[in-house]
């Protein structure tokens, strides 16, 4: 490839991803899907603009050297010591059993050697991380139940990976050589390659970051950095083994170090760039002609793994990871596809000729529509439980209690601090909480007062003696479900005192349309004490500090009220927020003014 197809190549990228990837993010889809549609796009299948798929991959292959690096980094041991169950028990069970299923269906009914088989099952028992993690934090359900039984098999999955890179080229000597096993040589000269640069990484690597660190130069940390990665991938291959592999060994090496946020910092930009580059040359490699010629087949293949892998992973999220069934069936939708992990596994495979290029064709087709189903799948998935968890799998409990002065809706972090200064003064009160994991996990710590039930339901209220209290406490962290439990309230209670958590200015605004009276936004109170604590910081007197405080919470609470008139029409919303800048502004000007006219006077 020389300068000027080099240049021409680039732009084609870039645009494409430019275009692409804001398109599928707008819609929900995830940047990973937009890499995979601009490569399909872009490539020999469809215009033709990039033809040279070989050289795109190869330059792309660091981006996985690099995303390896990176999690090598944050498997520190003390993290998958705290997660060890969830992540060597529930992760070891999907693996493995997933593995063995569809390795089982490659072999008896795709006619795969053995040797295929392994590795074919392995691969596709691998879900996305990349597709996993950022569909879990779009929509805000990274710390649920089933959020993190999934970002724990997910961790596995990405420890499964290395032994699985490893065995590719083993395997594929033993074929060369025409044997049924492994030769022990191989396997020996392996064992020392790991076994060495573990050892050398302990003796060398943070004596050489910490020499590294005198320069102070941003440019020669992230060169060393650079140099560490592809170092040990350098010597790894030399090894005959993968490069990634010796990436994620060097990642490892410096998980616990004093230096690992500066690398992971350092390495991001690199890694999101080039990994954008593999998932565009994957979208290149996909055969649209395949589809065109063997629809059904290919059709058949991603319901067949999608279905194998879902049908599975639900039982092991009920039995194994105690989730309730809405969350197995979430849990299956998020963890159901292929994964990135089995591009690079599939590519070695057929670079060893443990499969052909024809079924490794097939299969990266599979598992490119899988991944790209799969944010439909959980939206999918999310709409199918929705009723279902409304009528939870447990049966709400019977509320058995004296008089109650205060009903509190939610038992997270705020409903739990309010819980304990009422049962400190001895005011008696109610809680009820819709998660069954939060109430059994309350209860461990002395949470009597504590049941569990929907506190949007009237049946529920009623129990609780809605009707006796004096004051409702809503906590609950669902900005939609809170405003359906503050319409009930105020309708069927309207005697009751509504305290309720507000997201913010918008949730404010429609909590104040249904009558509730000053909502709490959940940080305002606390970014205005961290902002005291910046000015304290930076040696303003404590009575100046209160002062601004204070100045800044009455105006914004003003503005709040003005805003509440208007809050439908933006273009208010937006010329009310510039005048209240300019006036905190000239009210910060004249305090100040007036603080020097004192202290002159003194």
């Amino acid at each position: 490839m020389d300068g000027h197809q080099f240049l021409e190549t680039a732009v084609v990228f870039l645009l494409a991803t430019v275009i692409a990837v804001p398109l599928t993010k707008r819609f929900r889809l995830g940047a990973v899907l937009g890499f995979l549609l601009a490569g399909v796009v872009i490539g020999p299948s469809m215009l033709g603009l990039v033809n040279d798929t070989e050289g795109v991959a190869t330059i792309s292959d660091f981006g996985v050297v690099l995303m390896l690096f990176v999690i090598g980094l944050e498997l520190s041991p003390s993290r998958l010591w705290v997660m060890r169950r969830a992540v060597f028990g529930s992760g070891t069970l999907q693996v493995i059993v997933c593995a063995l299923a569809l390795g089982a269906i490659g072999y008896y009914l795709f006619g795969l050697t053995w040797k295929a088989a392994v590795i074919v099952g392995g691969s596709l028992a691998l879900s996305s991380t990349a597709f996993g993690l950022q569909i879990l934090a779009e929509r805000k359900e990274a710390g649920t139940a089933y959020g993190r039984q999934a970002f724990a098999i997910l961790l596995f999955q990405d420890l499964a990976a290395i032994p699985l890179i490893a065995a590719v080229p083993l395997l594929g000597g033993a074929l060369a050589r025409d044997t049924h096993a492994p030769d022990i040589m191989s396997i020996a000269r392996v064992v020392a390659a790991i076994f060495g640069v573990i050892i050398g990484g302990r003796l060398v690597l943070r004596h050489v970051f910490r020499f590294v660190a005198r320069a102070k130069s941003a440019e020669v940390s992230t060169a060393t950095a650079l140099l560490v990665v592809m170092g040990t991938a350098w010597l790894m291959e030399l090894a005959g083994l993968s490069s990634t592999l010796g990436a994620f060994l060097a990642g490892l090496l410096l998980a616990d170090s004093e230096y690992r946020h500066e690398l992971e910092s350092n390495i991001e930009p690199f890694k999101g760039l080039l990994l954008g580059l593999f998932f565009i040359s994957v979208g290149m490699s996909v055969d649209l002609q395949l589809l065109y010629a063997q629809p059904w087949v290919v059709i058949g293949m991603v319901a067949a793994l999608l279905a194998v892998k879902a049908l599975l992973i639900m039982p092991l999220g009920r039995l194994v990871g105690g989730l309730t069934n809405a969350d197995s069936v979430r849990l299956a939708a998020i963890l159901a596809s292929g994964g990135e992990f089995a591009f690079v596994v599939l590519n070695l495979a057929q670079q060893q000729r443990i499969i052909t290029e024809p079924q490794r064709g097939l299969m990266v087709m599979t598992i490119s529509l899988s991944m790209a189903l799969t944010p439909l799948l959980v939206l999918l998935a999310s709409r199918l439980v929705h009723e279902r968890a409304r009528k939870p799998d447990r049966a709400f409990d019977q509320i058995e209690t004296d008089t109650p002065r205060v009903i509190i809706a939610g038992f997270g972090r705020m409903g739990q601090i309010v819980a304990r200064v009422l049962r400190a003064q001895g005011i008696p009160f109610v809680a009820l909480e819709s998660s069954v994991e939060q109430v059994e996990t309350s209860r461990r710590f002395g949470g009597t007062s504590l049941f569990f039930g929907d506190p949007g339901r009237p049946e529920m209220l009623r129990a609780a003696q809605a009707d006796k209290a004096a004051v409702f406490v809503l906590a609950t962290d669902d900005p939609e479900a809170n405003l359906r439990t503050a319409r009930l309230v105020r309708r069927q209670f309207p005697h009751l005192k509504i305290v309720a958590r507000a997201r913010n200015r918008q949730h404010v605004f429609r909590l104040m349309d249904i009558g509730v009276d000053d909502p709490v936004r959940e940080t305002f109170y606390s970014s205005l004490m961290m902002t005291r604590h910046v000015l304290e910081a930076l040696d303003m007197p404590p009575e100046v500090v209160e002062a601004r405080i204070a100045r800044f919470r009455k105006l914004d609470e003003q503005v709040l009220r003005q805003q509440y008139l208007v809050y439908d029409d933006d273009a208010a919303l937006v010329q009310s927020s510039k005048e209240a800048l300019n006036d905190l502004q000239h009210l910060f000007e004249a305090d100040a003014a007036e603080e020097r006219e004192r202290a002159e006077e003194k």
